[in-house]
C-alpha cells in the first residue's frame, strides 16, 4: 500500500473537526437566513461573508453580527 496515501487521508480526530466546523458553518448560515436586520443589504453581506469565508465568517457572524439583528419585544 502507498505511504502517501495512508498519511494524507483524515483520520478519527480530523473528521471530528470537520464535522464541528460544518455544523458551525450550517448554524451561522441558518442564523442568518432566520434573523430579521435593519435592512436587506446588511442580511445579504452577512450570508455572502458566512459562504465565502467559511472559517472566520461564522465566527465574526457570532461575534459581531448578532448585535446588527433586529430585537423583538414580547
Amino acid at each position: 500500500m502507498n505511504i502517501n496515501l495512508l498519511l494524507s487521508m483524515p483520520g478519527g480526530m480530523e473528521w471530528i473537526l470537520i464535522s464541528l466546523l460544518g455544523i458551525f458553518f450550517l448554524w451561522a448560515l441558518i442564523d442568518v437566513l432566520k434573523s430579521e436586520f435593519r435592512n436587506g443589504t446588511t442580511k445579504l453581506i452577512w450570508i455572502l461573508i458566512v459562504i465565502f469565508f467559511p472559517l472566520l465568517g461564522p465566527l465574526f457572524y457570532f461575534l459581531i453580527g448578532k448585535d446588527k439583528r433586529v430585537k423583538h419585544r414580547p
